[in-house]
């Protein structure tokens, strides 16, 4: 079964009704025919038809093709992608135990690694991602657990999965990649070493921004192990909103095509604008990591991002200039999303951590949407043109 059409029909074997578009399941228990049935499925990691904690046909649906994607035996749906990364992480860690993390990630990613496991007892070391030998200096024999993000957020920064994920495996690490970005039909972690992709869904695979939804990908062993902890905790996605991820995957392949595409326009056309003093596209030649995600990647994204030589003020004047990009947090929508990192993050994270993050003042994050490519690319550079007179 080729991507697009699994993306249809891979959740054939666990449709729980007859319906061609398949019901909710909302209620949140089952009735049990029988004590024995109890006692049989109460421990049943991810069965569906007793209580939605534990599991719900709707997730079951949803992770069938998520895993399938991945090339995963198992997917494990959450409430969001910070349930996800955190479960986790919980799952693998104890105190006195390493993590090995990247200065270029997710801001929530970055949070839970700076202020809260070394709360738990667990110490995190941030590396330069772009040079596999960083990873390998920062390993310790303590090291449990290696973070990934390829193409990183915002500065779209390249990591070699398969060789960090040798260097891992050799110390005796697990390595969790976040495939956000790059989405399954771009990046296919787990098969290039990575022993978890997780997600969160809320981007490109619900893709309308009307759902907030995770997902973990790995084998049946280690996702049943992450099931124990995602129990305890209870981040579970809500059915309305599995069945929501459900119907945004069914279009999937078709809009990673035109975010593809749209990416791609978009950052020739700023690689030589005037007020563009940089610009981080992993398919453009000139990106430093562009040999590495030409090998790992099929296609690089909808995603960029790029500074402007005004600096803050010229940041903050083009994400309102804007016709058509909504300026807005997240990403992976049908439409286009701008954010000004530095504004946004600046509340949460200090200067320093900032500038460690290589998050500069004028830096945008762009995610190109799905509208027509002459459209967006001359919304983008009038824009352009309106920061210049101002």
């Amino acid at each position: 079964m080729k991507t697009t059409t699994a993306l249809i029909h891979g959740d054939h074997d666990d449709r729980w009704d007859r319906s061609v578009t398949p019901s909710i399941a909302q209620g949140a228990n089952w009735e049990l025919p029988s004590a024995e049935v109890l006692a049989d499925v109460a421990t049943q990691p991810l069965y569906p038809y007793m209580y939605n904690r534990k599991g719900n046909p709707n997730h079951e649906q949803v992770s069938s093709i998520i895993a399938r994607l991945e090339g995963g035996e198992r997917a494990l749906l959450m409430s969001s992608g910070m349930s996800a990364v955190t479960t986790l992480a919980l799952t693998l860690l104890r105190a006195g135990d390493h993590v090995v993390a990247q200065k270029s990630t997710y801001a929530g990613v970055s949070n839970l690694c700076r202020n809260v496991l070394p709360r738990l007892g667990v110490e995190c070391t941030f590396v330069d991602q772009t040079a596999t030998e960083n990873f390998e200096a920062a390993l310790r024999d303590n090291t449990r657990l290696v973070l990934l993000e390829t193409p990183s957020n915002p500065l779209l920064e390249i990591t070699d999965l398969q060789a960090v994920a040798k260097l891992a495996h050799d110390a005796g690490a697990y390595v969790a990649t976040d495939n956000t970005f790059a989405t399954p039909l771009n990046q296919q972690p787990l098969a290039l070493g990575s022993d978890f992709s997780w997600h969160s869904c809320t981007k490109y695979m619900g893709g309308h921004s009307d759902l907030l939804a995770g997902a973990v990908v790995g084998s049946e062993e280690l996702i049943e192990k992450v099931w124990d902890t995602h129990e305890v905790n209870g981040g579970v996605l809500a059915p309305f909103n599995a069945w929501l991820l459900l119907r945004g995957l069914r279009t999937l392949s078709v809009r990673m095509a035109r975010h593809n595409s749209n990416g791609m326009a978009l950052a020739r056309a700023l690689s030589t604008h005037p007020a563009v003093a940089s610009i981080n596209y992993p398919g453009l030649e000139t990106h430093p990591g562009h040999e590495v995600a030409a090998r790992q990647m099929k296609e690089f994204g909808g995603m960029l991002s790029f500074s402007l030589k005004g600096g803050f003020e010229a940041a903050a004047r083009f994400v309102t200039s804007l016709k058509y990009a909504h300026h807005a947090s997240s990403l992976g929508h049908v439409g286009s999303l701008v954010i000004h990192p530095a504004a946004m993050w600046g509340a949460a994270m200090t200067k320093d951590d900032l500038e460690e993050a290589g998050v500069d003042p004028g830096l945008i994050r762009f995610s190109a949407g799905i509208e027509d490519e002459e459209d967006l690319v001359g919304d983008v550079l009038s824009a352009l043109e309106k920061v210049g007179k101002a």
